[in-house]
């Protein structure tokens, strides 16, 4: 944050916590949803030789999980600039 420059902590911390719940509710569906809790009902469904819910269990957990590591980043790093925290 540069000197001097002031910003709504609470709007700030607030839009952190959205992205936070969000990002840890699309990892939830994917890792427990589709792969544990679903997966009777994707197992017809067939992707790569194996059922979709097995795929989702040994890659597609992974992929989401590193595809909302980076999306985290990016959206973050948005949201300091909005709010004038963002390293310089």
């Amino acid at each position: 944050m540069s000197a001097g420059h002031s910003y709504d902590a609470e709007k700030y911390w607030k839009a952190n916590l959205r992205l936070i719940f969000g990002s840890l509710i699309i990892w939830a569906l994917v890792s427990y949803g589709f792969a544990i809790l679903l997966r009777p009902m994707l197992a017809g469904i067939h992707v790569g030789g194996t059922d979709l819910g097995f795929w989702f269990a040994q890659q597609g957990s992974i992929l989401t999980f590193i595809v909302l590591i980076f999306f985290y980043a990016w959206r973050m790093n948005k949201i300091d600039e909005q709010f004038g925290v963002h390293e310089e």
